[in-house]
């Protein structure tokens, strides 16, 4: 009977493990932004009425820096 061994590279497994938690915290903050935003404005990006005082004109890059 021949055993079968599967290696794992544990450098690559804790790369890509940290890669999909970043994306997944960066998806989840970018949400929550633009829920606020609707939130405080009282519309959707790019909804346009004539009731809508404000709009969510710009951006600006945020730096943040976490272990995720």
């Amino acid at each position: 009977m021949s055993e079968q061994f599967v290696q794992l590279n544990e450098q690559v497994i804790k790369t890509e493990l940290k890669e999909l938690v970043r994306q997944g915290v960066q998806e989840v903050l970018n949400s929550l932004l633009d829920a606020e935003a609707d939130q405080l404005t009282n519309a959707r990006k790019y909804e346009r009425t004539k009731a809508r005082q404000v709009t969510r004109a710009g951006h600006y890059t945020r730096k943040l820096l976490t272990g995720a």
